[in-house]
């Protein structure tokens, strides 16, 4: 392959009120006008590139990057310029330095992959080429370059013939995009999500039904967080085009995101009939759904396969760990989660998985080369680093070394806070907001509305309050199925809520006294209909989201005969568990002493309105009573749930059944209370929380 076709697709790819308020807003524009002239520069300079006119293009970026160094677009069209003169040594330094920066920049893969053709080191270019389409799989030169370089390389190699084969597919396919949808895709790659959800919604205003289209769209709206739209308009993708492979795995993960796993399950089913051979994406996807929906030998089975496949792949057996967890065999899940590390020695949710089984001891060389790891910012990326430091906490207070356990603890929390969108006048208005509405006279107007099912019980409050433990003691009863943490009421929230969270008086639950009556009982039929797939034959079952506390009216309305349990602990043992445990997500108020001791303050103010307008609705146990006297408080447990007694319950931890919170292996040990008093351990440094919480909450445990 010559240097001039990498130089000539280059070309192509180039197309793309006081005297001080005076003084701010005069240095304000001069900034900005500093700004707008220096990209109009940038950009001047790429059309002397296009000109074929490399050297009058270097004279006019070298003056930006002296004032702008980090500017990545004058960076790129340098590195462009240097090759075009044929100094690519020096263009290969400039794309490393964007690369460090920013490594999944396509473009800047596609450059290096021409610089290395023009050196004639085609195995570079290669790797090159690859990590460009891996980072932006709308490049459709490099996916070319990839096409020549396969054919004139190890051609008889099955694997590089698959490669090549897979990369004439891609370019086809992209020869089939409208221009604007090439562009949405390379947006989507750079992370330009505001330009990529413009134009693309400018396109689909004239297309409506153009599924790739509405698949990037909802690729968009993913990373936005908007879930419940992306999840209906890949619905309408797979009923617009059933066949459309790609749409149908986006729509399996975000069913999975969103803890629809009976849907989930369903979906990736149908691609495994299509696919039974595959070893990959769908296979994985087959397992994650299974193990969703209970289908514990269906989920292990799966991860089986895949590790066969790819015995290189760390991500499968830190997947099947997961399940053999959930399902009590820590023995399974130790030795899967330090394979994954043996694989990739960096792999932070390794160690974090081993210290998340909270019995596992970590060993003397665990812990040295998990702070090896931790302290290499320079390759070991910034999650696995997070993911380290809450497994260091974990080490060092088993160890009894608890101002160093507290350190990591405090490090790897405020990592997670960086990029938390928790926002504490967000959460005093969405609990101010319930309790303006759902008034004792509001209840009182809407009697006799809702579904009039008695099945389930609710169990709610803050994550590591003990909700684990009542779940299991009430699944523990012939009459009862245990679950797991059902999305059901948080979608239907969401849903009513709409997308204006940031409005002074939410839509949800204003909305509430708006609907009439018939919409209360169908969201209970739906969510009694949804639920069934988590059941097994018993009349009740327990649905143990933390967060339905929320929720709790919107409850009250739909399924006017549940039972709702509050697990309550006590606050400094309840908020310090939390801040010690790395949640998956949903929990970002945990990252930070003082937000975490506001979150419970909240939550008990509501969770006291619930009892003055639903007297009697909410059933509060301290996780202090149960440990203190277990017997009495299942007795009263089952009594408010309308159930005989059974010595099973009380018996609770030789129950067998997949448990997938953090607590699954102490709910299967006998009641004991080395659980309450661990947080003293640290009270040196609580003083954030205490203040947080209040004396009137504090006292409790001084």
């Amino acid at each position: 392959m010559s240097a001039s076709v990498g130089e000539a697709d280059a070309k192509a790819d180039m197309a793309g009120v006081t005297n001080t308020d005076a003084l701010v807003q005069h240095e304000s524009v001069v900034q900005h006008e500093s700004v707008v002239q220096h990209e109009s520069v940038v950009q001047h300079a790429e059309q002397l590139l296009q000109q074929g006119r490399p050297r009058e293009a270097e004279r006019l970026l070298r003056p930006v990057l002296t004032q702008w160094p980090e500017d990545v677009d004058a960076r790129y069209a340098l590195a462009v310029a240097q090759r075009h003169q044929h100094r690519w040594q020096e263009a290969l330094a400039t794309l490393g330095g964007i690369l460090q920066a920013q490594p999944s920049f396509g473009r800047a893969h596609q450059e290096t992959g021409y610089n290395h053709i023009a050196r004639r080191d085609f195995v570079a270019a290669r790797k090159a080429f690859e990590a460009a389409v891996a980072a932006d799989p709308a490049l459709v030169n490099s996916w070319r370059c990839l096409i020549k370089l396969y054919e004139e390389h190890a051609p008889q190699n099955p694997d590089i013939a698959a490669k090549r084969q897979a990369a004439r597919d891609q370019v086809d396919f992209l020869a089939t995009l409208p221009p604007e949808l090439l562009a949405v895709t390379s947006y989507l790659a750079e992370d330009k999500l505001a330009d990529a959800e413009r134009l693309c919604k400018h396109f689909l205003r004239d297309n409506k039904t153009h599924v790739e289209g509405m698949r990037l769209l909802a690729e968009i709206l993913t990373r936005n967080k908007v879930l419940d739209e992306a999840e209906f308009l890949l619905e309408s993708c797979v009923e617009f085009e059933p066949e459309h492979a790609n749409a149908r795995i986006q729509y399996v993960n975000i069913l999975l995101r969103a803890q629809k796993f009976a849907k989930a399950f369903a979906q990736a089913e149908r691609l495994l009939d299509a696919n039974p051979n595959d070893t990959g994406v769908v296979r994985s996807l087959y397992a994650a759904a299974a193990n969703g929906v209970g289908r514990t030998e269906d989920a292990i089975a799966g991860y089986r396969a895949l590790m066969e496949a790819h015995p290189s792949n760390h991500l499968y057996p830190v997947s099947l760990g997961h399940v053999h967890k959930a399902a009590g065999d820590l023995e399974q899940a130790t030795a899967l989660y330090q394979k994954a590390y043996g694989i990739k020695p960096d792999h932070g949710d390794a160690y974090w998985s081993l210290a998340n089984t909270k019995s596992h001891v970590f060993t003397e060389a665990e812990v040295r080369q998990m702070l090896a790891l931790e302290e290499n910012a320079g390759t070991v990326a910034e999650e696995d680093r997070t993911q380290i430091c809450f497994a260091l906490g974990n080490a060092f207070e088993t160890r009894g070394e608890y101002e160093r356990a507290f350190a990591y603890y405090r490090r790897g929390n405020a990592r997670k806070k960086a990029g938390s969108h928790h926002s504490p006048e967000q959460l005093r208005l969405r609990i101010d907001s319930q309790m303006e509405v759902c008034t004792a006279e509001f209840f009182h107007a809407r009697v006799g509305v809702g579904h009039e099912a008695p099945d389930p019980i609710f169990v709610v409050g803050l994550p590591r309050a003990g909700s684990t433990l009542i779940e299991q003691i009430l699944a523990s009863h012939s009459q009862v199925d245990g679950t797991m943490e059902l999305h059901n009421i948080l979608g239907l929230a969401k849903r009513l809520r709409g997308r204006d969270e940031g409005d002074a008086a939410p839509r949800y639950p204003r909305i509430l006294g708006e609907l009439d009556a018939d919409y209360f009982r169908r969201f209970g039929e739906q969510y009694i209909n949804d639920t069934r797939t988590y059941r097994a034959a018993a009349p009740f079952f327990v649905d143990k989201m933390p967060n339905n506390f929320f929720h709790i009216g919107l409850i009250r309305l739909i399924l006017p005969n549940a039972k709702i349990i509050d697990a309550r602990r006590a606050p400094l043992a309840c908020c310090f568990s939390g801040f010690k445990q790395l949640f998956g997500e949903g929990q970002e108020f945990s990252y930070d002493l003082e937000t975490i001791g506001n979150y419970y303050r909240q939550y008990v103010k509501l969770m006291a309105h619930w009892d003055r307008v639903l007297p009697g609705f909410v059933l509060r146990v301290q996780h202090e009573d149960v440990v203190d006297n277990l017997e009495r408080e299942v007795r009263r447990l089952l009594d408010f749930c309308g159930l005989p007694f059974e010595e099973g319950c009380v018996q609770y931890h030789r129950t067998e059944r997949s448990v997938h919170t953090p607590s699954a292996e102490q709910v299967r040990q006998p009641i004991n209370r080395s659980g309450l008093e661990q947080w003293r351990r640290f009270e040196p440094w609580l003083d954030p929380l205490k203040r947080a919480l209040g004396p009137e909450l504090a006292e409790i445990e001084l």
